[in-house]
């Protein structure tokens, strides 16, 4: 079984090696030139801005500008953003900043044309199908023939049904296959908020700081009481009080005589 094994090996192996020459020596007949044709680019720009709302580890939280929540997880570290000529990463990143992400795109459409020609003498034809090609290295080489495939014979172009044994041909495959090659870059910028203004003195038009008001005391907003009273009226009244007594002293005195 050993024996059978290594004898067969050897066969595998030339087999193969002849098979790899051949598809070398054939497709060495076939020319192929490429060739891209390139368009007009286009651009386009998208904005999207925000308020950070969250900053949890590598996942980010914006309010955006229509009032939606959007979750941006596992932020890269190597990502930046522009915040006041400033470049910070995702953990310089604070809850009220305003973000703002420029979203650039470019397309641009080309069209990739291949074009194969081959040379050889016609061995067997199958129209409008295949062709069997005798090349120039004197292999045959089997091909499928395109809907609509012309081949040039002495200066004349002639379809599948055109050709003959021993004709000598030159066949010329053309591709074309239209694509757009699409580009994206992201920027994104922001500003810090402004902090809330502190407390300022008021001026007075000599540029000198008042003081600021206070409540006034109850002796302040009190006024003084008078140290003399209003006169109110005439001596007269106390001179009639002075006889009156006068006169009920002498009356007194005389009741007392008569006792």
């Amino acid at each position: 079984m050993k024996r059978g094994n290594w004898t067969k090996t050897p066969l595998v192996v030339l087999l193969g090696a002849l098979c790899w020459a051949f598809t070398i020596s054939t497709n060495a007949q076939v020319q192929t030139e490429k060739s891209t044709t390139v368009g007009r680019t286009t651009m386009q720009v998208e904005l999207e801005r925000g308020e950070v709302v969250l900053v949890d580890g590598n996942d980010l939280v914006v309010k955006m500008e229509d009032g939606t929540i959007r979750h941006f997880p596992n932020v890269s570290e190597s990502a930046t953003a522009t915040v006041d000529g400033k470049q910070l990463g995702i953990h310089d990143l604070k809850p009220g900043m305003k973000l703002q992400r420029s979203i650039i795109t470019a397309s641009t459409p080309q069209t990739i044309t291949t074009v194969q020609t081959v040379n050889g003498k016609v061995w067997h034809v199958s129209p409008p199908n295949s062709v069997i090609l005798t090349l120039e290295n004197g292999t045959n080489q089997s091909f499928k023939i395109p809907k609509g495939q012309k081949f040039t014979i002495d200066g004349q172009e002639v379809d599948a049904f055109g050709l003959r044994k021993g004709m000598v041909v030159t066949a010329t495959k053309i591709v074309e296959v239209p694509e757009v090659v699409v580009s994206q870059r992201k920027y994104v910028s922001g500003t810090i908020p402004e902090a809330p203004p502190a407390d300022v003195p008021l001026l007075i038009a000599s540029g000198e700081p008042t003081s600021s008001p206070r409540a006034e005391s109850p002796a302040e907003t009190t006024p003084a009481l008078a140290t003399k009273l209003p006169k109110t009226g005439s001596d007269w009244p106390l001179v009639g009080l002075l006889g009156l007594i006068l006169v009920s002293a002498s009356l007194g005195v005389r009741l007392l005589r008569v006792v």
